[in-house]
C-alpha cells in the first residue's frame, strides 16, 4: 500500500520535498512508516521521532494501523510559552 507523508516546519529542510510517498505492506503501522522513512532519510530519523504524527486531524501513536492512501502529517513540536 502507499501512504503519503506531509512534513511540517524544520522537517522539510531535511529531505528533498515536503511531501513523500512510502510503500508499505498491508497492515503496516505508524512505527513501520517511521522505520521506512528513517532508512530512506537518515537525517530525518531522529527529528521525526519528536514530531507530532497526525492523521485526519487526530494524533496517532506508533501502533496505529495505516491504510492505503492515508496521509500522515509530521508536525514539529511547538514551543510552550
Amino acid at each position: 500500500m502507499r501512504v503519503g507523508v506531509r512534513l511540517g516546519g524544520a522537517l522539510v529542510r531535511l529531505v528533498e520535498s515536503p511531501l513523500l510517498a512510502v510503500d508499505l505492506r498491508d497492515g503496516a503501522t505508524l512505527g513501520d512508516l517511521y522505520a521506512e522513512l528513517g532508512a530512506a532519510h537518515p537525517d530525518l530519523d531522529a527529528a521525526m521521532r519528536s514530531a507530532l504524527p497526525v492523521l485526519r486531524g487526530t494524533h496517532i501513536d506508533a501502533q496505529h494501523e495505516l491504510s492505503h492512501g492515508d496521509e500522515v502529517a509530521l508536525l514539529p513540536p511547538a514551543a510552550g510559552g
